[in-house]
């Protein structure tokens, strides 16, 4: 395909050996210097369409801007530019900057004056450079427009328009769409010189068979719910996806003091011990897998049933990168993604982007109908509790000291802010729950459930009876799940190690 033994010995380090079909397509096509309509899916691998050959005919000892991408969201921009650092690694002199907003300007400003050739960037704060003229893309040779239908959508024709006109008028322009409505043929008639039509489909076999659930809970109760799903499923073996290789570290030190069978893999490991790691998870000496994305990536296991989106994935690309790794070779997985409150964005971009709507459940498993209807991962409010509006609140905080006093005896939701503010408070209403777990694994539970996940209090004895109820019916639930897969699971001892 032309890219540079240099750029492929890159690759190989990642764990990428094969291109994709939409890489083996676009990669020799814009390294001839044409301009590129392209018709990617999410999950195609079209990041790396553009990046390698951006990246390959970058000169070095010119600090200018020599190549421009423009995304339409923070989360994209971040992905492409990490995408990019890993890949620049080996090139001495070449310099990334993702601009964006909710950044200091002040701090990006530095950065471009020190010279970068590459600028990745969200339409707003690249114009906001632009006019404050500490921006120059007048040296700019390649333009990439990611997700231009995404862009549009969102509104930001005008500003693409404007950046578009701030940059010369012989450079090479790339346009990337999953879609390709009226309003993106129109930009692309308007500002490309005859492009090439390329036109790859989603391999979205790899989600076919893969049981998608968005489990909604808030970041203090992430972990718990963690913890819970995975003693109930019993999965044969576990990828749990984290954002940053810092989370990864800390989930998988916690998981090991409760006793799982865990280890973890990021770009802070040396090679080899990432290579030890991988080794042991595909022969099957370790049932959970803490990972980023990054590292992870060329990791294929067919024993691996399920996926733990423990941070919701910065776009549908990289969410469908992950569930991909479960549902091989025909059999079935399931891919758990836990959002919260604030993550409600980040989860309907990644269905627009699948073309699909998510199961949602809360953190006991019960079906709900919107993000946006569970605050806590406890269902939708009841009429009840949408009149009382802000009054409610306030009733709320009026009872904190009852809610105190109560520890768990029935301070209802009105004290919801004490179990906030008390991170312990909820240990005496979820024993009845844990009970049985104790005894199988040594008290253990008790190291999941101490952890301050901030659940409302509720009377004891109203918990306890529906609590235990539903336990029953997820245990056979459970007992069906582990037979999967040819009962691969049923040697794995609910999930936790003897130690």
């Amino acid at each position: 395909m032309g890219v540079t033994e240099q750029l492929v010995h890159t690759l190989n380090q990642h764990g990428i050996a094969v291109p994709t079909p939409v890489q083996a397509e676009t990669i020799p096509v814009v390294l001839s210097g044409e301009d590129v309509v392209s018709q990617a899916q999410t999950g195609t691998g079209k990041t790396l369409a553009f990046l390698l050959p951006i990246i390959q005919r970058i000169d070095a000892s010119s600090t200018h801007v020599q190549a421009l991408i423009v995304a339409p969201t923070r989360e994209l921009a971040l992905q492409i530019t990490a995408e990019a650092k890993k890949l620049i690694e080996a090139y001495k002199g070449v310099n990334v900057l993702a601009v964006y907003g909710g950044q200091d300007v002040e701090r990006q400003m530095r950065k471009l004056q020190g010279g970068r050739q590459l600028v990745i960037g969200t339409p707003g704060r690249l114009l906001d450079h632009l006019r404050r003229g500490t921006i120059s893309l007048s040296k700019v040779k390649t333009l990439v427009l990611d997700e231009a239908d995404q862009m549009l959508h969102m509104g930001f024709l005008g500003e693409v328009e404007e950046i578009i006109r701030q940059i010369p008028t012989n450079r090479q322009t790339l346009l990337f769409s999953a879609t390709m409505p009226v309003n993106v043929r129109r930009l692309a008639e308007r500002f490309m010189r005859s492009p090439i039509d390329i036109h790859v489909q989603s391999e979205r076999i790899t989600v076919k068979n893969v049981k998608q659930i968005v489990v909604q809970t808030t970041d203090r109760a992430k972990q718990a719910t963690l913890c819970k799903l995975i003693d109930e499923h019993r999965p044969y073996q576990a990828i749990i996806f984290c954002r940053t290789k810092r989370r990864a570290s800390k989930l998988n030190e916690e998981l090991l003091e409760m006793g799982y069978d865990s280890d973890e893999l990021h770009g802070d490991l040396s090679q080899s011990k990432r290579e030890q790691v991988m080794e042991r998870f595909r022969k099957v000496k370790m049932q959970l897998l803490v990972a980023t994305d990054v590292a992870a990536r060329g990791l294929d296991v067919e024993g691996i049933t399920h996926v733990f989106n423990y941070d919701v994935p910065q776009d549908a690309e990289s969410y469908i990168h992950r569930i991909g790794r479960t549902g091989r070779a025909g059999a079935q997985g399931i891919a758990i993604t836990f959002a919260s409150p604030r993550d409600r964005m980040a989860v309907e971009l990644i269905e627009r982007g699948i073309g699909q709507k998510l199961e949602r459940r809360n953190q006991d498993g019960e079906h709900t109908e919107d993000a946006g209807d569970v605050r806590t991962g406890r269902g939708k409010k009841s009429d009840n509790e949408r009149s009382s509006g802000r009054g409610g609140r306030g009733n709320s905080r009026g009872t904190r000291s009852d809610a105190k006093d109560a520890r768990g005896q029935g301070a209802g939701r009105g004290g919801r802010g004490a179990a906030r503010g008390k991170q312990g408070s909820d240990a005496g209403g979820r024993s009845g729950r844990r009970e049985a777990r104790n005894e199988g694994h040594g008290g253990r539970s008790s190291a999941c459930d101490g952890r301050g996940q901030g659940r409302s209090s509720r009377s004891q004895s109203s918990q306890g009876a529906g609590r235990q109820e539903s336990r029953g019916k997820s245990g056979g639930q459970s007992s069906g799940r582990s037979s999967q897969g040819g009962g691969r699971s049923s040697g794995r001892g609910g999930g936790r190690r003897s130690r």
